[in-house]
């Protein structure tokens, strides 16, 4: 009887072991039990490796710390494993990077976010050192129940183009579309601390894996509807007072510089992208330049743009439309738009370099380091005008500032082609311009916060 018996279980297990599913996924071993082809950013959190873990310690008085691959990924699939204390916050950065000109080199990219906090919002997406959160788990009850608390949790992370979704122990988690950015390493993060937060807190990380080939054999569907984040207002967004200027679908909130309305040519909408024609690079011969309805007076202003070869626009604010009624475009300050390697313009101007990219137009040289993304690719405008003080942005870098109305300002304006404006660009409000200079160029995400002064 006892051998009868211990053939069955035998058998049973045999059976269990036949059917149990086979993992023949060709994945590659990220941590292979050294530190090699890791790189530390950031802080100065310690990172160890204990048995068959990557463990990462707080400490006092230093940045976030990010321990991250050599090797840059873009398209892939990555699971881990990793168990958290329960005090502490963490993330897993992708398609992240670190450049000099970026705010010092600082991290920025996706994070998806280890949260054992209340708020249980692991797995949901955070764009470090850039936009915030752009998807949280609050409409997400499943998820958020998912986290095992002082227990390791398993990530599942697809970034495939520009989808990124997310699985906190099997549950679906996020489902987001984003264009910002298409490739960057993977890091582990240990954030930083305050003084009455204890140091020498861990979180341990194993089994780290990845796939690049052959994805579409290897995606999961998930059931989550996406967040789609083009033409879109994030949580932390709308939190800092930011706002649509243009909604990605209508001509609401803008007009054409000499019209009533909206030009019914030259200016095509499509697919979330607001894009002016090309006319042969003649200056508004076709629908003319576009203003905002409504007037600004100190703002930060986010536009991305994307460059056909050649091409020539410009972004203005303080714009008056009744000054110009002859040919070209309306008078306003105009951060360039401009192909600095074909279009002639780049060598022009009356101040030398001051009709290149994201400089102020014929009066002030953009800083020539800048980090322009090739043509046919998006970069990002940012505007930030402030108690008469102004400074340009291009991809995260400050390219230029300067001081509206002092005498340095108007000592530039004399030997400029506004000299013939009086008072020229000293206007206390003013609406935003998109300019129709004859070539294509495209537009998105234009966003506006107004900054109301105490």
């Amino acid at each position: 009887m006892k051998n009868l018996k211990y053939g069955i279980v035998a058998l049973l297990f045999g059976w269990a072991c036949t059917d149990a599913p086979k993992d023949d996924t060709p994945w590659v071993d990220l941590f292979d039990g050294t530190l090699n082809g890791w790189t530390q950013k950031g802080g100065e959190a310690d990172y160890e490796i204990k048995e068959d873990m990557i463990v990462g310690s707080t400490v006092h008085d230093t940045p976030n710390s990010f321990l991250t691959t050599d090797k840059m990924y873009d398209d892939f699939i990555l699971e881990l494993e990793y168990k958290v204390d329960s005090t502490m916050n963490s993330g897993i950065q992708i398609r992240s990077n670190s450049f000099p000109y970026y705010q010092n080199g600082r991290v920025h990219g996706y994070q998806i976010e280890i949260d054992p906090s209340d708020r249980a919002w692991s797995a949901g997406i955070y764009d470090e050192g850039r936009r915030g959160w752009l998807v949280t788990l609050d409409d997400n009850p499943e998820a958020q129940k998912a986290f095992k608390q002082n227990e390791w949790n398993h990530y599942r992370i697809e970034a495939i183009g520009d989808t990124l979704r997310t699985w906190i122990n099997g549950v679906p988690a996020a489902h987001l579309i984003d264009e910002k950015t298409a490739s960057g390493f993977i890091a582990l993060q240990v954030h930083s601390i305050g003084k009455e937060q204890k140091a020498g807190t861990e979180i341990a990380w194993k089994n780290v894996k990845i796939l690049t080939d052959s994805l579409s054999k290897y995606t999961k569907e998930i059931p989550l509807p996406p967040l789609i984040t083009k033409n879109h207002i994030n949580v932390d967004e709308a939190k800092n007072g930011w706002k649509l200027l243009w909604d990605g679908k209508t001509a609401d909130g803008w007009r054409g510089a000499r019209l009533d309305e909206f030009p019914d040519k030259g200016w095509v909408m499509e697919d979330g992208v607001l894009t002016v024609l090309s006319t042969g690079g003649e200056e508004s011969a076709a629908g003319g330049d576009i203003v905002t309805t409504e007037q600004y007076g100190d703002f930060e202003l986010m536009v991305d743009f994307k460059l056909t070869e050649g091409a020539n626009s410009g972004i203005k604010y303080y714009v008056n439309t009744d000054l110009n009624k002859g040919p070209g475009s309306s008078i306003g300050l105009e951060y360039q738009i401009l192909d600095d390697a074909v279009h002639p313009d780049a060598k022009l101007g009356n101040h030398e370099g001051s009709r290149t990219l994201a400089s102020l137009y014929d009066l002030i040289k953009a800083d020539p380091d800048k980090p322009a993304n090739p043509i046919g690719e998006w970069n990002t405008a940012h505007i930030i005008s402030k108690d008469n003080y102004v400074e340009h942005w291009l991809n995260g870098m400050k390219v230029l500032e300067y001081e509206r109305g002092n005498d340095e300002y108007k000592k530039l304006v004399s030997e400029s082609k506004y000299k013939v404006w009086p008072n020229f660009g000293e206007a206390s409000t003013g609406p935003i311009l998109l300019q129709d200079h004859g070539d294509r160029v495209s537009f998105k995400n234009i966003k506006i916060k107004s900054i109301n002064k105490p």
